[in-house]
């Protein structure tokens, strides 16, 4: 199983998976932002993305005023630099994007713990159904995105899952 909670695997991955690499480090984003436990999550850790698929990294944010500001201290230079604090499923959540080099890069926190945090939750499951189910479910689900549905939904749709397709990969998970 990789350790998905240290980019230390991207450097073996594919072409697009050593770029993301090479940009996190460029950006010393790992390094800069350890205070607040970041993992990168979504489509690149498990080769189900698109060429326009963005570096998601989700952090721990105990304080949102702080981390904003550390965020913008770091990054408001970046080109189409934005951060808000709002509420996302009724967890207070703040969420900056920007273009770094090669990649869109969005930054979400919130005040629970990274491994906690259903965008984590989502990537273990998703990983463990990708390797369980073979190259025919990957390819699948990379059609169905490339056709412009959300990654959540694709693999609700593969697997035949009712419901909220969000909730329903929740359930799914074995960890919890």
């Amino acid at each position: 199983m990789i350790n998905f909670e240290h980019i230390d695997y991207l450097k073996t991955g594919n072409q697009r998976q050593r770029l993301a690499y090479q940009e996190l480090e460029e950006l010393g984003m790992m390094e800069a932002l350890k205070e607040f436990q970041p993992i990168l999550v979504g489509t690149i850790p498990i080769e189900i993305d698109l060429p326009t698929s963005d570096l998601d990294i989700i952090c721990t944010c105990v304080d949102h005023v702080a981390f904003a500001q550390k965020i913008k201290q770091l990054y408001q230079v970046r080109q189409n630099f934005t951060i808000k604090t709002k509420m996302i499923n009724e967890i207070q959540s703040t969420v900056a994007n920007f273009f770094g080099t090669h990649f869109e890069v969005e930054i979400f926190g919130q005040k629970r713990p990274t491994q906690k945090q259903d965008a984590y939750r989502h990537l273990l499951v998703e990983h463990r159904l990708l390797e369980a189910n073979g190259d025919a479910f990957r390819k699948e689900i990379i059609r169905l995105k490339s056709e412009g549905m959300k990654t959540e939904p694709a693999f609700a749709e593969v697997l035949q899952l009712s419901g909220n397709p969000y909730q329903a990969l929740l359930e799914l998970d074995l960890s919890q």
